[in-house]
């Protein structure tokens, strides 16, 4: 048997195992991984963002208001496209995006997007309230792994737990390797129609992130082609730190990843945060980045990070911030042992996991609820001068939940109800149970006995 023959062996049975690990997930002329978003007015804008092969260099999308009848289709307006050539993975593929505008607002709409010939099928949307009005979203940690296979539970179970859901929010790393063809493919198809359906804005974590050929270290090659985010952030992070006013609320993305890596970015982006928060019409300010302003896992700490920005929350009256990076539960709030936590000087700071990677946790001092082991989703609802927010495990258990009523002044009175819900989920993941050491189990049993007992000093 020749080497040759051998060489060529070996290439088609990797061929083999490749196709059969996954799945082929090449473009067509007929458009995939659409997804909807936002760089307009909520109320009057809906953006569309979707995938083709590089046969299609034209395209369109076609909307009316919905209608129970068939018939509007025919009466539907076409609005042309922009389409963007990109190359990844040596292959080219076109990526398109429509604005619509002038729409109404509080209104449902029917749309498709394609080039005329090849269509995708007709989706709903409903444009925002153009005054302060009742809403609710989504919330989702690091997916990043076994994206197909087992964060779809979780995005599906949101859904299925808020059908009504106004717009998700995605705190980064949501997948693993950052320009991995087929992980950003899983993702979409683990979220399905739903992303046509239920706006998304997503923030980059740091495995969105890749040093280029310059030993530059970027964004994705897929991020800013795959979504449509505002794009009224600071010169050079468009699409990952911008902010976003729906209903009452006003939404910001900050990169954290970004400013890790470089101080200067850092500072931009705090005096960017500054500005926004200066200028801010809205009654509820929630922020998401991914790297937590406070860890959930044992031995991380992001000061440089803390340092900068909780000030501003504390300052500037940021009610809640949303996290990733830890692969844990965490949700408190800043404040010393002993002083009443019903009324918060600060931010609710939470950290989830909605993937199926797991790390030990670390039961903080600043934690009032958590979770180990668990994947999770969260609903949120902001009515008038009340947030109510819910965590969930995968399996439909309501795991976490509390209240924010805003006063007159702007001051905020936490009602916690977790303490109502069944015991706390904190065993050690399998992995970390088989590879610790009998002295780092022992540390670990006297932190969650350490846990335990803070917890029960608050209720006394």
């Amino acid at each position: 048997m020749t080497k040759h023959f051998l060489t060529c062996l070996l290439v088609l049975s990797l061929s083999t195992v490749w196709a059969q690990l996954h799945k082929d997930y090449s473009p067509t002329a007929y458009p995939d991984r659409l997804i909807l978003g936002w760089q307009g007015n909520p109320a009057t804008s809906q953006s569309v963002n979707w995938r083709t092969d590089s046969t299609v260099t034209t395209a369109v999308g076609a909307i009316a208001e919905a209608d129970p009848s068939p018939d509007f289709v025919s009466s539907a307006s076409v609005v042309a496209a922009t389409t963007e050539r990109v190359v990844l993975d040596g292959k080219a593929v076109r990526y398109h995006s429509v604005h619509f505008k002038n729409l109404k607002p509080g209104t449902q709409y029917s749309y498709r997007v394609g080039d005329g010939t090849h269509w995708s099928e007709w989706f709903h949307f409903r444009t925002a309230q153009d005054r302060p009005a009742p809403f609710s979203f989504l919330y989702f940690g690091d997916a990043q792994n076994d994206i197909r296979s087992l964060w779809s539970r979780a995005i599906r179970g949101a859904y299925s737990t808020l059908p009504k859901a106004n717009l998700m929010i995605h705190a980064g790393d949501l997948i693993t390797t950052s320009n991995a063809d087929w992980q950003w493919a899983e993702w979409f198809e683990a979220v399905g129609w739903i992303n046509g359906m239920v706006p998304t804005l997503a923030t980059p974590g740091n495995h969105e992130y890749f040093k280029d050929e310059q030993g530059k270290t970027q964004v994705s090659r897929h991020w800013r082609p795959s979504f449509v985010l505002p794009e009224n952030g600071p010169k050079g992070l468009e699409e990952t730190t911008y902010f976003f006013d729906y209903q009452g609320t006003r939404f910001i993305s900050l990169n954290s990843q970004a400013a890790l890596l470089d101080s200067a970015v850092l500072r931009v982006q705090a005096d960017w945060l500054r500005q926004v928060l200066t200028n801010n019409p809205s009654r509820w300010t929630v922020v998401v980045h991914h790297h937590p302003i406070y860890s959930t896992k044992q031995g991380r700490d992001n000061n440089e990070w803390r340092e900068r920005m909780e000030p501003i929350y504390k300052k500037m009256g940021v009610d809640l911030v949303l996290q990733g990076h830890d692969h844990t539960y965490g949700r408190g709030l800043n404040m010393p042992l002993g002083k009443s936590r019903k009324h918060p000087d600060g931010p609710i700071y939470v950290v989830s996991v909605s993937g199926p990677k797991m790390y030990d946790i670390g039961l903080q001092d600043w934690m009032d609820r958590a979770a180990s082991n668990t994947q999770l989703y969260q609903t949120i609802s902001i009515d008038g001068d009340r947030l109510s927010y819910q965590s969930y495990t995968v399996t439909g258990e309501k795991y976490d939940s509390f209240e924010l009523i805003k006063n007159p002044k702007g001051q905020n009175t936490l009602a916690d109800q977790a303490p109502a819900l069944a015991p706390e989920r904190l065993d050690l993941p399998a992995e970390y149970q088989k590879r610790y050491k009998p002295d780092q189990l022992e540390e670990y049993n006297n932190r969650f006995k350490a846990y335990k007992a803070r917890k029960q000093a608050k209720k006394d």
